[in-house]
């Protein structure tokens, strides 16, 4: 479940693929590509089709020639029905109430209840059992890249330390970009042909793109990237977080500057930088601070525990020594040796319950008694003290930035794998 509040977000554009009002298809339906055992029809492709031209029109997109569009749209199809059903054959299934979960997630995205979420689809002419079947297929192939790519990845601590030595006196890591990006596949086992003509058709889009080509028009015409369709764009990115490739092109570009052809195993790759960003330091807020904890148990009661903690406490107030009493009294076998010191702590270091009792306190405040999983306490800050927690924060981004950066390069590699190695059969 750990993955639905990142799937809710690249989810909440999911109404951009459905066409506000949906054109009436007049012509019957048929098969226009068939996958391993599957048919992808000419009422789907073209129901996704007018999804993503409505999405264009919106985004001030040129549109490319019709029946580029529709190459691209159907490669789209292709790869997802492919994923799809090797996911079922897996087992890799969705069931209803995760996606009645992540459905609520949406609406709410929308700021809207889930009935009046479903009567605003429903209003806008799109079924919604339809849109349901397409956010379960986006589920399921999440879920699919998950278990096939992303649970394979490891990131060691000397893959971080190498890192962030190569990234030190430069801007890299904490500068944020926005890039563009094209991609002209080559097949896995390629034979020296292929790469060649797939090497001429990249340099025949860079020439175009240096003589003033819009890049958006052109991703979406020519690229086989996953954000083809978006024209390319892969969002704003720490340079951490860009693939190992376009790294080091990316930090000696300038904004609206298009890189040479980079080449990688799964082809030839062109990036633009759309626009870079600064970094900031971070700090944080640290306390000192120091409790006694009561266990209510079988023999004593939770109103005999918060009695006793009451009665410690006034005897607090009254002189005698907080930490004397946390050695005496409390049931904490970690701090209550210690006198009740928990030590500094960052934000997020204690359960729900004790962090918000902390956080209400000045210091030398003790709090009135509280309850946790744990049993009962009372809580003292002795101190608070911001601290810079930059380098903390750099380490653990370059943590996050080498897994992103191995699990997008492996799944491109796979999904040309699985491209390569299934059965497709286009229908005229």
């Amino acid at each position: 479940m750990k993955h639905i509040a990142i799937l809710a977000a690249l989810l909440g554009g999911l109404l951009s693929v459905f066409p506000l009002h949906a054109a009436q298809v007049v012509e019957l339906n048929r098969i226009v590509a068939v996958v391993d055992n599957e048919a992808i029809t000419s009422l789907e492709l073209e129901k996704r089709l007018q999804g993503i031209m409505v999405q264009l029109r919106q985004n001030g997109t040129a549109m490319p020639p019709l029946d580029i569009l529709r190459r691209q749209v159907l490669e789209r199809l292709i790869i997802e029905r492919i994923q799809l059903t090797l996911a079922d054959s897996r087992g890799v299934r969705v069931n209803d109430e995760t996606l009645n979960e992540v459905i609520t997630r949406i609406a709410a995205q929308n700021q809207l209840s889930l009935q009046q979420f479903r009567e605003a689809l429903e209003g806008d002419g799109v079924d919604f059992s339809d849109f349901r079947e397409e956010v379960r297929h986006e589920i399921t192939m999440n879920n699919l890249r998950t278990r096939e790519v992303e649970s394979r990845i490891d990131v060691t601590q000397q893959e971080v330390d190498d890192f962030l030595a190569r990234q030190a006196g430069g801007d890299g890591l904490d500068s944020e970009y926005r890039l563009g990006h094209i991609l002209i596949a080559v097949p896995e086992g390629a034979s020296p042909e292929q790469v060649q003509a797939a090497r001429s058709q990249a340099q025949q889009v860079l020439d175009e793109l240096r003589a003033g080509a819009d890049f958006r028009q052109m991703a979406i015409t020519h690229s086989s990237g996953q954000q083809a369709l978006q024209g390319g764009d892969l969002g704003w990115r720490k340079g951490g977080q860009l693939p190992t490739l376009f790294a080091d092109s990316v930090m000696h570009l300038t904004p609206g500057e298009v890189s040479e052809l980079l080449r990688s195993s799964s082809g030839f790759h062109i990036i633009k930088l759309l626009e870079k960003r600064g970094e900031e330091r971070h700090y944080i807020t640290q306390t000192h601070a120091r409790h006694i904890l009561v266990r209510s148990t079988e023999l004593v009661s939770d109103f005999e525990a918060r009695n006793k903690l009451a009665r410690l406490r006034e005897r607090v107030l009254q002189g005698e020594d907080f930490a004397d009493l946390a050695r005496a009294h409390s049931e904490d076998p970690g701090s209550g040796a210690n006198g009740g010191d928990l030590g500094w702590a960052n934000p997020g270091t204690f359960v729900g319950p004790f962090e918000e009792a902390m956080s209400k306190l000045r210091p030398d405040e003790i709090s009135q008694p509280f309850r946790s999983q744990f049993g009962w306490h009372i809580v003292q800050v002795l101190e608070r003290r911001q601290r810079d927690s930059t380098e903390e924060l750099k380490r653990a981004r370059a943590f996050d930035a080498i897994r992103q950066r191995k699990i997008e390069e492996e799944t491109q590699d796979w999904l040309r794998r699985l491209r390569d190695e299934a059965y497709v059969e286009y229908k005229d």
